[in-house]
Order: C-alpha cells, then sequence, then structure tokens
C-alpha cells in the first residue's frame, strides 16, 4: 500500500496524477495501433467559468475504431440547489435558506475504447475527486493562503462491456481489479463489485450494459453506506492511494485483453455458415450492443446526464462515450437463440456472475 507523504494540496496531487495517467494509458495504447501509425489527436480546451481539460480522441485505427482518453481540471461556483442536494450524502457542507455559492474543484480522468473487432470488449474507465470550499475574503485571497475546505470525496471505476463472453477474460479483468483493491480491505471489491452491477443496469431491457467491474462514489472520512463493515481506508492519504491504486490497474487490467482479441477467433461460426457471414453476424451483433451502450449513457448515466445539463459544458467531451456507429433493429432476434455465443453473453447480462 503505497500512501502519499506529499505536502501539496489535493487538488495539485490529483491534477499531477491524471496528467501522468492519461499519458501512459494513451502511449500503451498506441502501442497496440502501431500498423498505421494511429496516434491520439490532443484537444486542449479553456473553461470559460475557470480550469481546463486536455481531450485525447483517436480514431479510424487499425485495432481501435475509437477511444477517448480525458482529463479535466475545473472550478467555479457551485449554485445553491446543488449544494443543497449535495448535502444528502455530505452532512458538513453548510445549508440555510440564504446560503449563496460556494466555490468547487473537480479533477479527474474519464476513458472509453471501443475496438474494431466484435471479439474485442469496450472498456470505460473513472476516477475523479471533488472538492468544496469556503468562499474567501478578498484579503485572504491576497494572502495565498488556501481556502478551508468545507467537504471532499473521491469517485470512480472500471468497467467492461463485451459482444462476446471470454470467460478468461472477465476473470482476468476482475482478478486484476480485485487485486487493486484488497490491500485497502476486503470488503471493497465485493462492495463496488455489486454497486457497478446495480450502477450499469438498463431497467428497460432488463439487462446490464456489460459484465461490471467496480464503481464507487461519496468515498471520504465519513461513514459509507456501503461500506458497513470490513476495513477501508479511513484517512484522506489511504484513500487516495486506494484510488491511485484503481487508476494504476487500468493498463494490466485492459490491455493484455485487448491483446489477445485483435485478431478474428476461432470458434464463433453457427453450423453452415462462411468466412463472411459469420464476420457479417459478429458486426451486426457488436454495432446492436453498442446500441445498448448509447441507450445507457443517454438515458441513465448520472455523469453525462449531469455535463449536459451543466452550464458552459464542453458537449463534444462529454459525448466522446459513445460509439462512431451503433445499431437498432425492430424486435431482433440475434441472442435469442439457444446454444449460441450471442445468446451466451445475453444470458450472462440478464444475470451478473460473480468471477472472481
Amino acid at each position: 500500500m503505497a500512501v502519499s507523504t506529499s505536502s501539496k494540496p489535493m487538488r495539485d496531487q490529483v491534477k499531477e496524477y491524471i496528467t501522468k495517467l492519461q499519458s501512459e494509458i494513451i502511449s500503451a495504447l498506441e502501442a497496440i495501433d502501431t500498423q498505421d501509425g494511429s496516434k491520439f489527436v490532443n484537444d486542449r480546451w479553456e473553461r470559460s467559468e475557470g480550469g481546463y481539460g486536455q481531450s485525447s480522441i483517436l480514431t479510424g485505427g487499425t485495432h481501435i475504431e475509437k477511444a477517448g482518453v480525458n482529463i479535466s481540471v475545473v472550478h467555479g461556483k457551485l449554485p445553491p440547489p446543488a449544494i443543497k442536494q449535495m448535502r444528502a450524502d455530505h452532512e458538513g457542507l453548510p445549508w440555510t435558506e440564504a446560503t449563496t455559492s460556494l466555490p468547487f474543484f473537480a479533477g479527474g480522468l474519464s476513458l472509453v475504447i471501443h475496438p474494431r473487432r466484435p471479439e474485442a470488449p469496450t472498456v470505460h474507465a473513472n476516477y475523479r475527486y471533488f472538492e468544496i470550499t469556503e468562499e474567501q475574503t478578498p484579503e485572504e485571497k491576497a494572502s495565498g493562503q488556501p481556502a478551508k475546505i468545507l467537504a471532499w470525496w473521491f469517485g470512480g471505476g472500471s468497467d467492461l462491456t463485451p459482444s462476446y463472453l471470454f470467460e478468461e477474460d472477465a476473470k482476468h479483468f476482475h482478478s486484476t481489479l480485485k487485486a487493486a483493491c484488497d490491500p485497502f480491505g476486503d470488503a471493497l471489491y465485493p462492495a463496488f463489485k455489486t454497486w457497478c452491477d446495480e450502477y450499469f443496469y438498463i431497467p428497460h431491457r432488463k439487462e446490464s450494459r456489460g459484465i461490471g467491474g467496480i464503481f464507487f462514489d461519496d468515498l471520504s472520512l465519513h461513514a459509507h453506506k456501503r461500506l458497513p463493515s470490513g476495513t477501508r481506508p479511513t484517512n484522506l492519504e489511504e484513500i487516495w492511494a486506494f484510488v491511485r491504486s484503481c487508476g494504476d490497474s487500468f493498463i494490466p487490467s485492459y490491455i493484455p485483453i485487448l491483446q489477445r482479441r485483435i485478431h478474428p477467433v476461432e470458434g464463433l461460426e453457427k453450423p453452415l455458415e462462411d468466412k463472411s457471414e459469420s464476420e457479417e453476424r459478429k458486426r451486426r451483433w457488436q454495432l446492436l450492443r453498442r446500441g445498448r451502450y448509447v441507450e445507457f449513457n443517454l438515458v441513465y448515466d448520472r455523469g453525462t446526464k449531469f455535463g449536459l445539463m451543466t452550464p458552459g459544458a464542453r458537449v463534444e467531451s462529454i459525448l466522446m462515450s459513445l460509439p462512431e456507429t451503433a445499431r437498432w433493429e425492430y424486435c431482433s432476434d440475434l441472442g435469442e437463440e439457444e446454444g449460441t455465443r450471442e445468446k451466451e453473453i445475453m444470458d450472462v447480462l440478464k444475470n451478473p456472475r460473480e468471477w472472481v
């Protein structure tokens, strides 16, 4: 357990870490897409209300159809309705009917990778830090002293969305996440795995978006309703070390899977089906599953909805998670036939499994 002893403010530590992690992930992905020299395009943007971000996007790669690895470091003022809503999980926030806006800081990394091959799974990850402070007087600002922090918390997670099920991939992904969590408490992985299964559920389809991973939010010094028992990180340094452990686990959790699945896999053909028919069916199924991905992100995902409703939001960065191409069919029967690989993944999406 590598606990940080840095004296830097947490917002500065977060800024440095997500910038470094973004660079490492981009390098790992570019190393896979070497055939045509595909590179991420970096788009740095400034937020008029305060802060900046860098959206790094790859499209049209040999093995990666679309990928986005984004960071954002923003600050500004939270309006009273937002403060009131956040008090449900953060009792330290002051609130009266006379409460005015409070300063906030948010820093995070968010990524989505949509590979080209149907056998290769889509992956999503997000790690973020949120901080709310007291309003400073002009004299305090001039002196350079930091504002008093009223509340802070971390959130994040990583999840896998395959079109076809390969159990060794599911076990590898979950085992790597569990190994990242376990040094900080044996209650973390089971609790956050269950939370992930619940969060990435599509009610109108009665199925999950994928095979899960971990998901957590509002992780701070205070008691957490998702962690009623068992050991857990209990101070800022330990929680920050836990979040970094999860972030550092992304490359070993996903890159080996992507490397295995960037080429056609034998055994997915149906009887009497030639190669071209098999490829057409697999692509059709991949696009149908991407349609489900779009449905979840636009209808249920809290981050997407919050971002689109935020004044000054950068819509291109918010919607970078969507695939370039998706498909919807009226009453499609693909995925219904017993004994097929499409039905196999559907059974798992309707009945989440324990992978480790």
